[in-house]
């Protein structure tokens, strides 16, 4: 009995040991995505610091790769000018489930790469020349360079693409019209009567007298726009990478670019003229517009830039500036829907 119980007791543990054990077959099996182990990029977590020529000098720029996948790779554009890689903080939540390989980059005088803090490189044309340098050191190819530009880097996104469309497979241009006086127009003639009068009148007189540092200033956006526009939660609701991205916000080229109110682009600021609208015919690769029906952007605006592009697509998402935050129940299917169909050959 003792001899037959021992050889019941191992025989019962082979078959908990080989049912434990995978076969081959589900070894093979296993995703490369998060494989880094055969990149010169392992040891600093996809990391790379990319050296930049300019008439300047040459300087660093941060980027960090997330995840493998030879034909699905997107790189993305952060807004302000002088924002921050941060504002796509949440992409880590929905992407990789996707296996769509996605790279963080700061542009040039942003918080993480270097800051030769000279205004003669605060240009469209500046940037657009900084991305193509980035796609090359990243071996970014037409078969598989996608573009996702938010905000300011919507207009970069749709500048690289009029000059260097042929290195594209997609292009995804996210919460930015294709002229500042439309934007300044619908600022002035449809948010700012949105506010209570008594705070539109405020923030006026703020402006009048250009005393944007003033912390009422600040605060009457704070309180009365950015919780409708630019991220529909309250304050304390926003996420960390949000609030990282204000903190590290670049105000010197925002300013310069960009201008100090946030009802439109005006004043001395280097992008109040700034149209396109005439050549968006000219962009013949895949795009996808994604605009949001709270958005600082009109929204109706976006869905007609999809049908002058030669090959566009349009979403309005509920959300608003940052509706990767408030709304990612439609942007990322949009975003993930759009790279796959365009993979596949199925966009239209």
């Amino acid at each position: 009995m003792k001899y037959l119980a021992s050889s019941a007791l191992i025989t019962l543990l082979l078959i908990t040991s080989c049912a434990d054990k995978p076969n081959n077959n589900e070894i093979d099996k296993k995703s490369s995505y998060f494989d880094y182990s055969s990149s010169n990029d392992q040891i600093t977590g996809g990391i790379k610091m990319i050296p930049i020529e300019t008439p300047k000098g040459t300087f660093n720029v941060y980027t960090k790769r997330m995840g493998n996948n030879p034909k699905m790779r997107v790189l993305l554009l952060h807004g302000g000018p002088g924002g921050t890689h941060e504002q796509f903080g949440n992409f880590d939540g929905y992407l990789p489930n996707e296996e769509i390989e996605y790279i963080y980059y700061d542009q040039l005088d942003s918080y993480y790469s270097d800051k030769p803090n000279d205004s003669k490189l605060w240009t469209t044309e500046h940037f657009v020349e900084e991305v193509e340098q980035v796609r090359k050191a990243l071996n970014l190819t037409k078969d598989n360079f996608y573009l996702l530009g938010q905000s300011w880097g919507g207009i970069l996104a749709m500048e690289y693409a009029l000059k260097y469309q042929d290195n594209l497979k997609g292009l995804i241009v996210s919460n930015m019209v294709a002229s500042v006086p439309e934007y300044n127009k619908y600022a002035h003639e449809v948010l700012g009567p949105k506010l209570p009068n008594d705070v539109l009148k405020e923030i006026k007189e703020i402006e009048a007298n250009k005393d944007y540092a003033n912390p009422r200033y600040e605060e009457l956006l704070m309180e009365h726009f950015y919780t409708e526009h630019i991220l529909r939660k309250p304050l304390e609701e926003w996420p960390k990478s949000v609030h990282l991205l204000f903190e590290h916000l670049n105000s010197d080229i925002y300013i310069y670019m960009q201008g100090p109110s946030e009802f439109g682009i005006t004043g001395d600021a280097s992008l109040k003229d700034w149209d396109i609208s005439g050549k968006l015919k000219d962009i013949k690769v895949p795009t996808l517009m994604l605009g949001a029906k709270h958005d600082t952007m009109d929204p109706k605006y976006m869905e007609w830039m999809a049908t002058e592009v030669q090959n566009g697509r349009s979403i309005t998402t509920n959300g608003s500036h940052l509706s990767q935050f408030d709304d990612p129940e439609t942007f990322f299917p949009a975003v993930v829907n759009f790279i796959k169909d365009v993979d596949k050959g199925e966009f239209n």
